[in-house]
């Protein structure tokens, strides 16, 4: 069904109407930190979880980002990550769990214009235990800094965004929080607004001495409907290294779409 569906907005898209409006759209939804406020929700199903490989998890990432203008020389760039998961098997008895995860709240703060050439912004990140399930997210809060910059030249966009969080307080019984995360990526948009992309999104957990590698190849078509733009997205993850006996591991899939709202300055 959600394929089918992209095939109607694709050939919607293509008209040349929509393309020479969506074309700079979706460039800038390449970059984390442009002036546009975006409401994506981000699909991610993964496999092979468990030590027997049997568990299977979909996320739905509910990814709000919100810039601020502070004055003309600085933005403030708000990117919030609110997981709602449904997962089973995830170890044996274990069973089955649907509910909030953990929420991850990114404030950048950002030049309002590049400067050489290079887009960028740092801040601090915020680890809030908004978890209803123990088995969704570790009762914990945790905090540290977080930056990201990128390049943009033509059609392509390279950067890389990057965060580490240490918990702070929480529940004194569970394990304590150190872990870096980090996510280069590449996209390649068409003049007909296609945006090609790849990335990963690596976590080094320090406390164990552990990675947990998936690298994602993805596929988005920008449109606009009723005057709204939409971006839909699809594309395959493979899960090249996985933290022992826990996973996810081998091949899993991500899908959905992207809701802008274009600020003046975009």
């Amino acid at each position: 069904m959600f394929a089918a569906a992209f095939a109607v907005v694709a050939a919607i898209g293509a008209c040349p109407a929509f393309a020479d409006e969506t074309e700079n759209l979706a460039k800038q939804l390449s970059n984390p930190i442009a002036d546009l406020i975006s409401v994506p929700f981000q699909g991610n199903y993964n496999q092979g979880i468990g030590p027997a490989g049997d568990g299977s998890q979909t996320l739905v990432n509910f990814q709000p980002v919100i810039p601020i203008k502070l004055n003309d020389d600085w933005n403030v760039i708000s990117r919030t990550i609110l997981p709602i998961t449904s997962q089973t098997h995830i170890f044996p008895g274990a069973g089955s769990q649907f509910g909030l995860g953990n929420t991850l709240q990114s404030l950048f703060f950002s030049p309002a214009r590049p400067m050489n050439g290079i887009i960028w912004g740092a801040g601090p990140v915020m680890l809030l235990p908004t978890a209803t399930d123990d088995l969704l997210g570790l009762d914990k809060w945790g905090a540290g800094p977080t930056g990201v910059a990128l390049w943009q030249g033509g059609p392509w966009t390279v950067g890389i965004l990057a965060n580490q969080i240490w918990s702070f307080a929480g529940n004194p019984d569970e394990p304590d929080i150190n872990q870096a995360f980090f996510q280069p990526f590449v996209a390649y948009t068409t003049p007909d607004a296609w945006t090609f992309s790849f990335n990963t999104e690596s976590t080094y957990n320090w406390n164990t001495e552990q990675w947990a590698v998936p690298f994602n190849a993805v596929v988005a078509k920008l449109v606009t409907i009723d005057r709204q733009p939409i971006s839909f997205f699809v594309g395959a993850r493979y899960w090249a290294i996985s933290p022992d006996e826990t996973g996810p591991s081998g091949w899993g899939a991500r899908f959905g779409m992207t809701f802008l709202f274009p600020t003046r300055g975009g």
